[in-house]
């Protein structure tokens, strides 16, 4: 999977997934950083550093996010002992990861001039 690929599916599992159980961490860890109550919005200003990247933002050096836990929709391909017959299983598995607020970020250098 290309990095691309990656921020995208990011971006997609940050804006469309559902996991309010992480707002009551998200909004704790963001208020112990100084970030009042009202600014901090999950799913529009709070993302993982993938998702950042993919809305062309880059999460600021040495800046340190809030770690959550969410859960990661996943197909396997499985053989009914019974019949032999193959087919796909949907499962969820938990994923650690940190989320970033809007504040810890800034526009992703394109590596293009400005002219």
């Amino acid at each position: 999977m290309s990095q691309r690929e990656i921020q995208q599916e990011a971006l997609s599992r940050a804006t469309s997934g559902f996991t309010p159980s992480n707002y009551p961490a998200i909004y704790q860890g963001f208020i112990d950083k100084g970030i009042p109550e009202d600014e901090i919005k999950p799913r529009v200003n709070v993302f993982t550093y993938e998702a950042w990247r993919a809305l062309g933002r880059q999460v600021r050096k040495g800046e340190h996010g809030v770690k959550i836990v969410t859960y990661i929709d996943r197909v396997k391909k499985e053989t009914d002992r019974a019949t032999g017959e193959e087919k796909e299983v949907s499962y969820r598995y938990p994923w650690h990861t940190t989320v970033f607020h809007i504040s810890q970020t800034e526009p992703a250098n394109t590596g293009k001039a400005v002219s």
